[in-house]
This record gives C-alpha cells, sequence and structure tokens, in this order.
C-alpha cells in the first residue's frame, strides 16, 4: 500500500508534489520521500525547487525500505506487491531487501524491452521509472493499482486523480493498464507501447475433473500468495466468491474477521452473511446504519471516490462502513471476491452472450474503470492494503478458457465454482445463491434512493451530484444518426458525464460491416441540435480495414477534446462491440455500452416514452414495408414489431438490420429537424430507404 506522484517540466513541481503527498496521506502512513534532479530528502528539508521531482508514500507490509531508489542517473517509485519477488531476484541474481527494490533492479536488467520483465512479474503494481531524460510508466494488466496523469504544464502523475486536480490540471487521464507510458522530458512527449492482454483461445480439452482441480488448486494458491504475517479481514456479504475465500482461508488455518455492512437488517446480505458465518464457523462483525447515518457516509465517500456514478457509489458505501470496522480492528490486509463474477461469468449478460468467454473477457477490459479505482480508493483511506485473489494472473489465464458450458449450465451463471464450493462442503442453498449486487443486497441503494427523494430529486444521480459536481468522466460519443447511438449517449449525459464530441464515421461501402449509412450525412445537422461538437471520419467501408479509420477518428477526438472514454449505443452485437473496444483499448480509452443486453422491447419502450422522435430510414426485413418509412415511431408500432417478432423472429430494435433509425428530436436537442424534401427508394417489397434531400434546424415548441 502505497501512494506515487511526480511531476516534470514544471516550475511548480515541488509544490505538486508535496501537496499531492499530504492528499495522498492515507496511502502511506510509514514515511514519505521525494526527490529531484540532484538529490533526495524528505519534505521538511525544503528541497530546492526544480522543474522535476517525484514523490513516494510508504506503507509497510512486509518491511520498510523507503523510496525512491537510486542507481547513478536513474529513479524509481512504486505502488506494488509483487509476490514471486523472491523467486525472481533467486533467478536474476538480484539483491533486494522487498518487491519494490526487485522490481527496479529487473527494470534496469530490461530497459530496452520493458515490457519483457513484466511479463516475469506476478502480482499488481503502478511504478515510475526516472531514466535520464525520460521516465517509464505501467501497471498491472487489470488496473489493480491505480495511476493517473496529466499532460500539461509539462507532466504530472499520481496515483489519485485528486491528489492532481488539487494543483489545478484538468485534462487528466487514467492510464490504460495495457499500455507502457514514455514520457520525453527533454522533448516533452508521450509515446504509448501496446502489451498484449489475455486470451480466451485455445478454448480448454481437460476434463471436467480435471478442470475443477486445476481451477482449486489455482485458487488457493491465489489466496495462499496474497496472506502475510498481518491482521487479516475478509469484504464479506454472505455470496459465493467471499464465502469461497473464507472456507479456503479456514482450511489453511489462516486467521481472519469477515466485515459486514447493510442500512437494514433485513438486507439479503446480511442475513446470509449471520447465516454462512453461523453454519461454517466465521468470525463475523457486523453493522447496520440508519438512514441518517448514510447521509454522513455518502458526503465521505462521494468526494472520496471522485465520482456520482450511482452503482459505484453504492457499492463504495458498502465497503466504506465494513473497512472502517476493520480499521478499529488494526486490520492491515483485506481480501475482497472481486473478478469472480468476471472470469466465472457471474452476470445476467454472460448468459444472455452469445460467446460467454469473450463477454468475461470484455469485462475484465475495463474493470479498472468500473471497480478497481473504487475499492482502491476505499480501502486506503482506511489504511488497508486489499487483496483480490479472483484477479489472480494465472487463475483468470486458466479461467477465460473455460469451456462456456462449465461457466453456465442449465441457466446457472458460475456454474462450475458452484460446484467447487460443493465439493468443499457448502451446502446447496449458499453454493446456489444468486448473485446480489452489493449496493442491493446490503439496501445502500435503496437509501440512496430515500434520500435522493427526501432533498427533492428526482434521479439518485442528481442527488449525487449536489455532493460531488464535478462531470464523471469526458466522453466521446460513437454517433450514427439512429436511436440508439443518441440514446445511449443520453443516458450517459443523465449520469453526469461530459459528452464532449460526436464521432461519426461515413462509410462510402453502403454495406458496411461496422456502420450505419443511411442519411448519415445529416448527424452534422443533428450534431448542431445537440450543440455538441462533431468529428466525421471517411471511410471506405472495407471489412477489418474500417477499423483503422476508426481509430483515427478517435485519435482526433481524444487530442482535441481531451476525451477519456467513447459511449456506444451496442446492444447486442458482438461483432461491433468486440472491434470498438479493442481498438479503443488500444487508444487508451474507456468504453461504455449503457444500452449493452438491454431488453429490445424495453430499449424502444423507454426512447419513446422519454421524448425522442425518430423514423425509420431503412428497412429489409419480412413483414416491414413502404409505409414503415419516414413516419415518427410510435408505441403502438413497437407493439406490431413484438407481433412481429414472435411471428418471424424479427428483431425489436433492428439489431439483426432488419432497420436504421434517424432521430428528428430528443430531450436534449435545442432544435430539431425538419425534413423539406425526401423520397422512398424501394429495392424489393421488404426492403428500402428513406432518402432526405433537405432538412433544416426549427425551434422546439
Amino acid at each position: 500500500m502505497c501512494g506515487i506522484i511526480g511531476s516534470f517540466n514544471n516550475e511548480d513541481a515541488r509544490k505538486i508534489v508535496a501537496k499531492g503527498l499530504n492528499i495522498l496521506k492515507n496511502r502511506g502512513v510509514d514515511g514519505f520521500g521525494i526527490s529531484s534532479e540532484n538529490d533526495y530528502s524528505n519534505l521538511s528539508t525544503r528541497i530546492k525547487s526544480y522543474k522535476n521531482v517525484i514523490g513516494h508514500r510508504l506503507h509497510s507490509i512486509v518491511n520498510t525500505v523507503k523510496q525512491p531508489f537510486f542507481e547513478k542517473d536513474k529513479k524509481f517509485i512504486a505502488n506494488c506487491e509483487i509476490y514471486n519477488w523472491e523467486e525472481l531476484a533467486k533467478k536474476h541474481k538480484i539483491k533486494a531487501e522487498n518487491d519494490a527494490e526487485l522490481l527496479f533492479k529487473l527494470l534496469l536488467k530490461y530497459l530496452d524491452d520493458v515490457n519483457e520483465a513484466l511479463k516475469q512479474l506476478d502480482g499488481v503494481y503502478a511504478f515510475a521509472l526516472w531514466d535520464n531524460d525520460r521516465a517509464i510508466f505501467a501497471r498491472d494488466l487489470i488496473g489493480v493499482k491505480p495511476l493517473w496523469y496529466s499532460h500539461s504544464h509539462g507532466f504530472s502523475f499520481a496515483s489519485e486523480k485528486k491528489a492532481l486536480t488539487a494543483s489545478g490540471f484538468l485534462d487528466i487521464a487514467e492510464l490504460n493498464p495495457r499500455q507502457i507510458m514514455i514520457y520525453d522530458i527533454f522533448n516533452d512527449k508521450l509515446e504509448f507501447k501496446q502489451r498484449e492482454f489475455f486470451d480466451v483461445k485455445p478454448v480448454l480439452n481437460d476434463s471436467l475433473t480435471k478442470i475443477k482441480h486445476t481451477v482449486t488448486n489455482l485458487l488457493e494458491e491465489a489466496i495462499k500468495k496474497r496472506v502475510p504475517e498481518q491482521k487479516i479481514g475478509l469484504l464479506f456479504s454472505g455470496g459465493l466468491d467471499s464465502v469461497m475465500i473464507a472456507l479456503i482461508m479456514k482450511r489453511k488455518g489462516i486467521d481472519f474477521t469477515c466485515y459486514t455492512a447493510a442500512v437494514d437488517e433485513e438486507a439479503e446480505d446480511l442475513i446470509y452473511a449471520k447465516k454462512s458465518a453461523e453454519l461454517l464457523g466465521f468470525n463475523l462483525k457486523t453493522k447496520v446504519i440508519s438512514l441518517e447515518e448514510c447521509e454522513e457516509y455518502l458526503k465521505q465517500v462521494v468526494p472520496l471516490i471522485e465520482t456520482s456514478n450511482v452503482t459505484k457509489v453504492g457499492v463504495a458505501l458498502t465497503f466504506h462502513v465494513a473497512c472502517a470496522m476493520a480499521q478499529k480492528d488494526k486490520v492491515k490486509v483485506i481480501f475482497s471476491g472481486l473478478g469472480s463474477e468476471e472470469i466465472f461469468a457471474g452476470y445476467e449478460r454472460h448468459r444472455k452472450s452469445q460467446d460467454v468467454n469473450q463477454e468475461c473477457i470484455s469485462g475484465l477490459r475495463f474493470l479498472y474503470e468500473r471497480d478497481t479505482y473504487r475499492d482502491d480508493i476505499i480501502t486506503m483511506n482506511s489504511n488497508l492494503e486489499l487483496r483480490v485473489p479472483f484477479l489472480d494472473k494465472k487463475l483468470i489465464a486458466y479461467a477465460l478458457r473455460i469451456p462456456s458450458q462449465y461457466k453456465i449450465k442449465n441457466g446457472v451463471e458460475k456454474w462450475i465454482l458452484r460446484e467447487i464450493a460443493l465439493g468443499y462442503g457448502l451446502d446447496k442453498e449458499l453454493a446456489n445463491r444468486k448473485k446480489k449486487a452489493a449496493q442491493y443486497g446490503s439496501k445502500f441503494d435503496k437509501a440512496i434512493s430515500k434520500l435522493s427523494k427526501k432533498h427533492g430529486f428526482k434521479y439518485k444521480s442528481d442527488y449525487l451530484r449536489s455532493i460531488y459536481p464535478e462531470h464523471n468522466l469526458r466522453l466521446g460519443a460513437l454517433f450514427s444518426s439512429g436511436k440508439d447511438s443518441s440514446y445511449a449517449l443520453y443516458v450517459m449525459q443523465k449520469r453526469n458525464y461530459s459528452v464532449n464530441c460526436l464521432i461519426t464515421l461515413k462509410s462510402k461501402n453502403q454495406d458496411s460491416y461496422m456502420y450505419h449509412t443511411p442519411n448519415i450525412h445529416l448527424t452534422k445537422l443533428q450534431a448542431k441540435a445537440m450543440s455538441i461538437p462533431i468529428i466525421t471520419q471517411i471511410t471506405l467501408g472495407e471489412k477489418e480495414e474500417e477499423l483503422k479509420d476508426l481509430r483515427i477518428a478517435l485519435e482526433k477526438a481524444k487530442k482535441k477534446y481531451k476525451i477519456d472514454g467513447i459511449v456506444t449505443g451496442a446492444l447486442f452485437s458482438n461483432y461491433q462491440r468486440e472491434r470498438i473496444e479493442k481498438v479503443c483499448d488500444e487508444a487508451g480509452l474507456k468504453v461504455f455500452a449503457p444500452l449493452w443486453h438491454k431488453n429490445q422491447e424495453s430499449a424502444m419502450r423507454e426512447i419513446i416514452n422519454e421524448g425522442f422522435e425518430f423514423i425509420f430510414s431503412s428497412i429489409a426485413a419480412d413483414g416491414l414495408d413502404k409505409h414503415w418509412l419516414g413516419r415518427i415511431i410510435t408505441e403502438e408500432d413497437v407493439n406490431e414489431l413484438v407481433k412481429l417478432n414472435k411471428k418471424n423472429g424479427l428483431n425489436i430494435a433492428g439489431e439483426g438490420g432488419e432497420f436504421e433509425s434517424l432521430v428528428l428530436n430528443a430531450p436534449f436537442f435545442k432544435s430539431k429537424l425538419f425534413i423539406k424534401s425526401s423520397e422512398i427508394k424501394m429495392f424489393s417489397e421488404n426492403t428500402g430507404r428513406f432518402i432526405i434531400k433537405k432538412a433544416k434546424l426549427v425551434k422546439k415548441k
């Protein structure tokens, strides 16, 4: 548990680092150190105001070795837990007192190919290696350890975003875990090198018995290597994941305490936590807080995790209260079941997916945005080191290749893990308990709803925004002119994300595999109606090659509008989603798909009920004819689409290419589109296009 920070090419580097180290104080209570170009000291000596300064806060779990580390003109700071550091020290004949020192010296051996050093690591980390006129940064592939940066007024970085915000930086980004970042100090330039992620192939050909045996061994080893000679806690919901960790630790003779927090005595997590602890003999501590206490905790938690995202806040509240109990008990390390859902397919979206393992790897890819930063911040705030055994490197690599029929069987998610739990002696009720998200199982989400109404807010996100007014992230919207991309954009705006630009790919191939083509020329008019700038990228629309044009457009948006991520209107198309995620990940951008696997009928009705006015601009399905083209779609039309779905399997939301849409008006439009002239062109009885020749914007009533 550590905090790192630094600033290069900035006259106020010392002040930035000093202020940041103070903000990061909970990340390291055992000491701190800083370094400039020529010296190393602590803050009390008031080092000279150099333009390049790095700093480190230390919290010792094993032994205390102060940072930064030095060797000639090279300096190093890290926040890491490397579980195979002694093995690597022996292999490379490196003399090191702890994992951070080993990491530094290992990187020095691989300065020409840092990625080769990183491939050998088993653990989690974020580091900065200052090598003369350049600095190298990286973090573990999943992103358990955080790292943020800003390339303005020189270059600055820190473990927590707020440590940079405090010094006035605005264009702050989170380092994508699949990238190694290199900062050229002399020329003030950034370079990124891509790293390989996990793979779902080849699918395992082992017997079910062997797979269960291997998973069991890997999970036991993942827990064992993470247990220090310190007091241990477990974030405990009574669900399969936390119970499994508890069972293994008890079997291994490890002393630990379970911690559970809730708003109501009738909260499902609290009931199951008590039941499983009593049945299995776990030491359990619980806390039930009142609505008034919840409000006070919210005022602490929302600014702490730096977001008003309702889901993140609900989970954070649960963790925050549990961690406070652990801190009072002087616990140093706390375990969590995070990651199990992703590698063993525990969500409904996995059950609905056409490719379960691909859905798993997609969830893992963006876990650093959804979960790991929040959990890191919450545990650090209570001076706790978080351990997540389900995100073990070896376990992930193996689990992602388990045949999907062993992950979801007869509609049961995480089937293989439940079978393993039964083998441990867990009773069927606990082993087969259905997943309940932490914010619901603890009833913290319900508490946020009550508090929102109490303060006169219609939406929970608006109430949370009153506590933390800043936008969550800056997004670019992949925009096709249709209902899905428009509605996804709207959903993210309501969740307090800033949509800084639209990104449209204009394909010369009318039958593009990736991009919407009917009336695509009207996206500029729609952008004007929204008062959002737009980037239009021309593409030939050749299969796979068109992804290069998407990458060009994303790079333009990232550079010009400083976006952190992308919002897409994908509902069910794995083909599009996989490719978008891969390109975005390579560009260092996060991906948000708020409509993914949403019920198609519900999505259509929601869009209409929210005040969206859209038409069908093309049709290509039995049951649809020219009368569907060019008119505003209503709920009655959705009823007809539902009938067609039952009759011939037509996708109600048009996900199979049955129709394309064009939005004329939406709640966030400042003006709306008016069609001046158009024509219908039919290619067959059920295939045709509504071609808009002229359109303009008119005032909304």
